[in-house]
């Protein structure tokens, strides 16, 4: 593959990243190793944006596949296509990141069938090669090459869970909202907004958090808090760009958009 075609695969520019902790260090470590990472964390809690602040800080190319219910085997691997030559092999984007020595990051796998998962397998221990299996050829990953997955294990149910085959193929690498101090400056940092109106949003959400297995599936996200201040930070009335972000995405329950409405409004009433 050409070094053009790598390039489009690479962060240009620095991603924003707020560490909390060690997991900058951690992951450097694993990279050098090689070895496999599973992010785990709820939704919206800063996953992406670190996989892709990595690869920008590693100077490797990134190559992300959003999971779905629907997706094949074929569609990580590749598959055989008509064109006017005849048929052709297009490799999917597991086996371009083995050949180019990407980073091949699997956001939210538990969402893929496992059947489909399975064809990781070869890649996440000491073979590193990668079956062709319609095609006839196994490829060994490029020496630059790291698998990373990540998951919501608080938002799957038993029939939605990796595999313990799958599981302790990786290390893995434990995510949460960051400490309200550190979220604020995220907050006004991505959106603009005072660092008063960033705490107060930050307020908003951990008093929704503390709802979650009490009328809530997942609390508010630090990207919806993102979302809400940049509507604020676009002159909306904040009551009107907190009920569009932080409320009407969560719940259609009538008592719990009031419980949340009041919330919003102790805020900025």
């Amino acid at each position: 593959m050409s070094d053009a075609k790598i390039e489009q695969y690479k962060i240009r520019q620095e991603p924003y990243y707020e560490a909390v902790a060690n997991e900058v260090e951690l992951y450097e470590a694993a990279y050098n190793a090689r070895m496999p990472v599973m992010l785990k964390g709820p939704t919206g809690c800063g996953k992406s944006r670190f996989v892709e602040y990595m690869a920008w800080k590693l100077g490797r190319p990134l190559i992300t596949v959003a999971c779905n219910e629907d997706m094949t085997a074929s569609d990580l691997v590749g598959r055989f296509l008509l064109d006017k030559e005849g048929t052709v092999w297009q490799d999917g984007p597991l086996t371009t990141a083995a050949r180019i020595g990407a980073i091949c990051y699997l956001d939210e796998v538990v969402e893929a069938r496992q059947d489909t998962t399975v064809v990781i397998h070869p890649l996440t221990d000491h073979r590193r090669t990668l079956p062709l299996d319609k095609k006839g050829e196994v490829i060994e990953a490029h020496e630059n090459f790291q698998l990373v997955i990540s998951y919501n294990p608080g938002y799957q149910s038993l029939m939605k869970d990796l595999k313990q085959s799958t599981k302790q193929r990786f290390g893995a690498m434990d995510f949460d909202y960051p400490e309200a101090d550190i979220e604020a400056s995220i907050v006004a940092r991505e959106t603009g907004v005072d660092k008063a109106i960033a705490e107060k949003l930050v307020q908003i959400a951990h008093r929704a958090r503390n709802l979650k297995g009490h009328g809530l599936d997942e609390g508010i996200s630090t990207r919806l808090l993102v979302y809400a201040g940049q509507l604020i930070n676009k002159g909306v009335d904040p009551l009107a760009a907190c009920s569009m972000t932080l409320v009407r995405p969560l719940t259609d329950d009538p008592d719990m958009r009031d419980t949340l409405d009041a919330a919003v409004s102790t805020y900025f009433g």
